[in-house]
């Protein structure tokens, strides 16, 4: 049985604002809980206006407060931003608010530009070759355990709860795997980054896999970029937003989702149009049937029972009815709430 999850980047459109854009997540999440899928993660984005959740653990709180049962947690906090103790206490403290239903997804990319994170930092000297000092202590900090860093070996994070969230590193690279692993952290590796290398990685994780007291045994899931509608035409048509998108941002330009009809006026090169091609590799477009057969073979490539779903379109309705028809195309148990 293969689980289903959310990711959601809380993306703005073209033409909506980012109030929109949080409210069209806290929608989705109550939407997608409804459709029966397990977790609903939030992500973060700093210096951009093409998506809205630039602080995560707020979303976190919201969209836990807006569900009654479904999983909610970052994808992810970037750690490498900030103190292991901070994070540990504002996660035990969402645990403590909502039991057993917390996530903490963290990673080690900075989530915006160079400049950007230097402005996170603040002038801290701390750099990302620090990252595993910072997941060792956070994962200790969790289990109201010492801290691995000396100088801070009587700190204990606040408030005591009486679970624990679940800690997943997130990840498109060996590197993160490896430090999964090694900390005995669930994986969750992101193919809509790269669609190349992950069974490999994967492969990777659950070999290296430590057990610690987060995790008896390896835990992974994927990420993948879908969009599923009605007919093959649909399908398509939704994802030249994501064409248009992807374009833009590898020549620097974040700007808000483009609408379909943005995408199909743009004046496209020819070597545009050739990287579109090879963008569109990573995407999985199609009706129910076909997005299910895509994902199945991902998940048994991977060797993973978990997709984390990330599916954006212009138009909301487009977005919400894409993660209903998966969710139908797998018989997931809807819930009533």
């Amino acid at each position: 049985m293969i689980l289903l999850s959310v990711l959601d980047q809380s993306p703005i459109s073209s033409g909506r604002t980012a109030a929109e854009a949080i409210d069209e997540t806290l929608e989705l999440a109550r939407a997608t809980e409804r459709y029966g899928y397990h977790r609903y993660w939030l992500a973060e984005h700093h210096s951009t206006e093409t998506f809205a959740g630039s602080a995560p653990e707020i979303l976190v709180t919201r969209v836990a407060e807006a569900t009654k049962e479904i999983r909610v947690g970052s994808g992810g906090v970037m750690l490498s931003h900030y103190s292991p103790l901070k994070v540990a206490e504002v996660f035990r403290m969402l645990d403590t608010m909502y039991p057993g239903r917390i996530d903490l997804g963290i990673g080690r990319a900075p989530g915006s530009d160079g400049l950007t994170a230097q402005a996170l930092a603040y002038g801290s000297p701390v750099g990302v070759e620090y990252f595993p000092n910072r997941i060792a202590d956070m994962a200790n900090l969790l289990l109201d355990e010492a801290p691995t860093t000396e100088a801070f070996a009587s700190v204990r994070a606040t408030p005591k709860s009486p679970n624990v969230p679940q800690v997943w590193l997130l990840g498109s690279s060996d590197q993160s795997a490896l430090y999964a692993a090694h900390y005995g952290l669930a994986f969750s590796f992101a193919q809509f980054i790269n669609p190349v290398n992950g069974p490999d990685v994967m492969q990777i994780y659950r070999d290296r896999f430590q057990p610690s007291d987060h995790f008896a045994e390896a835990a992974g899931s994927i990420s993948a970029f879908v969009i599923c509608a009605e007919t093959e035409e649909e399908a398509d048509a939704q994802a030249k937003s994501r064409d248009l998108f992807r374009l833009r941002v590898e020549t620097g330009r974040f700007l808000p989702y483009p609408s379909i009809e943005e995408a199909e006026a743009y004046d496209y090169s020819e070597r545009e149009r050739m990287r579109v091609a090879q963008n569109r590799e990573a995407l999985i477009v199609g009706t129910p049937d076909q997005v299910k057969n895509d994902l199945e073979k991902m998940a048994e490539q991977h060797g993973v029972n978990e997709i984390i779903v990330l599916t954006i379109c212009h138009d909301f309705e487009g977005r919400r009815r894409s993660y209903e028809l998966v969710a139908e195309a797998f018989g997931l148990e809807k819930r009533d709430v």
